[in-house]
């Protein structure tokens, strides 16, 4: 089946920089109709980078406002026509430290951004896609959705419970049309990421080599799966975490 996403309106979060900006112009170049948000400096000139035969759509907003959530979704389905066909939870951020000395502010922006956003902006999509009877929401998951990891509990935490929302969403919305999947990256050369070599050296040194495919991902190597989970060929996958890794958690 093609993977041709002509005439869906997506969305994705995230989508001005970094592994959601790659995503989100794999997106735009199978066809569907594009709308970023982020609140990075950069938005517009982001969106009009992969603009070719049509616009890219996109809007600023900090989604760390929980409570004014509705109101930028409202504002987004506008742009996007009055509807929303593929949602692409992507946004999210990081910060490094010991548990012991993890700062509280920091874990709240964390959790706010990475877990509450997902689960606000996908309540009010779904509620949407319910009354059509189709929709997908597709959410960026982590390896540290399967496991710990060290010196970054907050994103730990957050992503654990991604995964385990992609499915209890799936559980309650897949017999009415709207699939919700996850995918997980593995170890990705992102800006996230970049100060673990500076951090935790040696850590980074036992990721690499226990990565069969012996290199970190990129961006490049998540759209593939996420074009083909917002497309028709995916009609009966949902509820699923999936791992892009280079091997790392069948070692």
């Amino acid at each position: 089946m093609e993977l041709n996403l002509a005439h869906k309106n997506i969305v994705v979060t995230g989508g001005a920089n970094g592994l959601c900006h790659d995503i989100a112009k794999a997106y735009y170049e199978a066809g569907g109709n594009l709308c970023i948000m982020d609140i990075a400096p950069n938005l517009e000139e982001a969106a009009q980078s992969m603009e070719k035969d049509r616009k890219v759509m996109h809007y600023r907003c900090d989604l760390s406002d929980i409570d004014h959530m509705e109101e930028t979704y409202e504002a987004v389905k506008t742009l996007c026509g009055g509807r929303i066909d593929v949602l692409f939870n992507g946004a999210g951020i990081q910060y490094r430290a010991k548990a012991e000395v993890f700062p509280l502010d920091r874990w709240k922006k964390i959790i706010d951004i990475n877990l509450n956003a997902i689960f606000a902006l996908s309540q009010l999509a779904g509620r949407d896609m319910l009354e059509r009877g189709y929709g997908r929401i597709i959410n960026m998951a982590s390896m540290t959705s399967f496991f710990g990891s060290e010196m970054v509990p907050a994103y730990t935490a957050s992503k654990g419970a991604v995964a385990q929302l992609t499915k209890a969403l799936s559980n309650e919305w897949a017999g009415r049309g709207v699939h919700v999947n996850a995918i997980a990256p593995g170890y990705m050369t992102t800006k996230l990421t970049a100060d673990m070599k500076e951090k935790n050296p040696e850590q980074y040194r036992e990721i690499t080599s226990r990565i069969p495919m012996k290199r970190w991902g990129t961006g490049q190597d998540l759209c593939g799966l996420a074009v083909f989970l917002a497309s028709e060929a995916a009609d009966y996958i949902t509820g699923a975490v999936i791992p892009v890794d280079g091997g790392y958690l069948g070692k």
